[in-house]
């Protein structure tokens, strides 16, 4: 499976009933064009996991560097009724990524939801602002070191009491 989407990707066994292949950064943009080609038409998912408090075993084909974060796109070809999952490092120091706008257009909201949650953003994308939290925000409330804090609960006075 993984030489049909450029190579060295690294395959792992599939992961119920889905081919996983892991492109490097440098691979994302070519191995999801090839999967495009290949029949993957469409794009189900794609999010992202910071994995800062896990160890290095995370079940990475040997050769795959791990990394502090990793993009997970999930795609799909109706016509074979077969999935592919594409997993990615991202390192913390430059987190960004080829965008996927321009062969699957449903990436847009999702790559601004991954930025707005992780910080990781994607070169190239046509609207990279925040989509769940205000333009102002600061950090990105996925991350394993964004600071929870406490926001105070307010509440209406009840319209029903006697």
């Amino acid at each position: 499976m993984a030489e049909r989407y450029g190579a060295p990707l690294a395959a792992d066994e599939p992961s119920r009933g889905q081919a996983v292949i892991h492109p490097s950064r440098e691979q994302w943009s070519d191995a999801a064009a090839a999967a495009r080609a290949d029949g993957f038409d469409q794009l189900i998912d794609l999010t992202a996991v910071d994995y800062l408090t896990y160890g290095a075993d995370r079940g990475l084909p040997t050769g795959v560097q791990p990394e502090r974060f990793e993009v997970v796109a999930a795609l799909m070809s109706h016509e074979r009724g077969e999935r592919l999952r594409m997993r990615v490092q991202v390192p913390a120091a430059d987190p960004t990524l080829a965008t996927l706008f321009d062969l699957w257009p449903g990436a847009e909201s999702l790559e601004r939801e991954v930025y707005d949650m992780f910080g990781i953003a994607f070169d190239d994308h046509p609207d990279p602002t925040r989509i769940l939290m205000p333009e102002d925000w600061s950090g990105h409330p996925l991350r394993k070191d964004y600071d929870t804090g406490r926001i105070p609960v307010q509440f209406k006075a009840a319209s029903n009491v006697r």
